[in-house]
């Protein structure tokens, strides 16, 4: 192993065996054949060094054998070829919480948590204030785990996990836990981590944060790695492909009569039960994204139909949906913008709706509808209050 490398892999490669007709009780065993065995290659000849130091993501779709090759760090699992080495204390953040048991306390299920990676009572002591204090539990720490909601669960699990001062420190796809000051507080606990001479590996889809937080980003597609080098870079080829591929499977989804597109579809303004003056032309924005190759924006507004809509950019939407839509939406017309003249703003009350549809199939894919009230001297909310 060289010397400035705390993870090396030389030629990995891992495979997983299905059976075809798999026998499932002790009775087809014995009175059945074996069935077809289907070697499934999940990573294929791969090669990588990590050194000491650096804050690396592995991206890729679900099902590239991102989680796989953390665990094969982790030695949960072991290649079939080629060698996985890693050099230093280890700790792994793949599920939260894992060996916690109900009936014990917080403060008892740091203790055995702990324990498992690999800290004695001495060392427990020395951490217990700092792990019980980041977890923010407070007085809940001496009830049994199993009183804790979801989100306490984890913030114990993530605050045991984040102390234990490893020299490595293997997170898979868990940095969503409790509420958004946490996330915030844990995501600072990385930054400080990444800065410090620890060596962090980030399974992530949250490629924002992959971006402030790494120096490096690893792109595995579809078992082999593709893309080794700057955050950035990386993930602009890797939404590239994934716009290709999107493509792809649309085209194929648009052959099926029974398949259904997905999108969203949103209202910036007027928003809804708003007072809007009947002397002035109303105008309207919002955006839409799908992935129908054939998407179609129509607005009615009462009785009458508006299909030729503007498109305009939206680019904070575009970064929000750009990974899940990649192929499908662009940053300058994702938005949408009409105006609505002043001949159909009677006094009164109007019905808005903005419907998404799939063009081949003329099915909705989502659609908002609100009611404002058009009046020749609107009050708004903040005028309200002055009165």
């Amino acid at each position: 192993m060289d010397q400035g490398n705390v993870i090396e892999i030389r030629n990995m490669t891992k495979t997983f065996r299905t059976y075809k007709d798999k026998q499932k009780t002790l009775k087809e065993r014995l009175t059945r054949r074996k069935g077809e065995v289907i070697e499934n290659v999940v990573l294929n000849d791969i090669s990588l060094d990590i050194k000491k130091g650096e804050t690396v993501a592995l991206i890729g779709t679900n099902g590239s054998g991102k989680s796989t090759l953390l665990k094969l760090m982790t030695r949960i699992l072991y290649p079939n070829k080629g060698t996985v080495e890693t050099k230093g204390k280890l700790t792994s953040l793949l599920e939260l919480g894992a060996g916690f048991h109900p009936d014990f306390t917080g403060r008892e299920n740091i203790y055995f948590n702990a324990a498992v990676f690999g800290l004695n009572r001495a060392e427990i002591d020395k951490r217990i204030d700092e792990i019980i204090e980041f977890s923010e539990l407070g007085p809940f720490i001496d009830e049994p785990v199993r009183t804790y909601s979801s989100g306490m669960y984890m913030r114990l699990a993530f605050s045991v996990a984040i102390n234990v001062d490893a020299e490595i420190l293997l997170i898979d796809e868990i940095l969503a836990v409790g509420d958004q000051h946490f996330q915030n507080k844990c995501f600072d606990k990385l930054e400080e981590l990444r800065d410090s001479d620890k060596t962090i590996v980030i399974v992530s889809h949250s490629l924002g944060m992959v971006k402030i937080l790494c120096s490096r980003a690893v792109w595995i597609y579809k078992g082999h790695l593709r893309l080794d080098g700057d955050p950035t870079y990386v993930i602009s080829k890797y939404l590239e492909q994934s716009a290709i591929d999107n493509k792809e499977e649309a085209e194929k989804a648009a052959a099926d009569v029974n398949a259904r597109p997905r999108g969203a579809v949103f209202v910036d303004a007027p928003v809804p039960f708003q007072s809007v003056s009947s002397l002035e032309p109303l105008r309207m924005n919002g955006w839409a994204v799908s992935n129908s190759l054939e998407e179609q924006l129509e607005i009615q507004f009462d009785d009458y139909t508006i299909n030729a809509i503007p498109r305009t950019p939206r680019p904070d939407v575009f970064k929000a949906y750009q990974e899940d839509y990649a192929g499908f939406i662009e940053e300058d017309t994702v938005g949408f913008e009409v105006t609505i003249p002043v001949e159909m703003l009677s006094e009164g009350p109007h019905r808005i709706e903005v419907i998404l549809r799939d063009g081949k199939s003329k099915r909705q894919i989502d659609h908002k509808s609100i009611r404002i009230k058009s009046d020749p001297h609107p009050v708004n909310a903040a005028d309200d209050a002055k009165g």
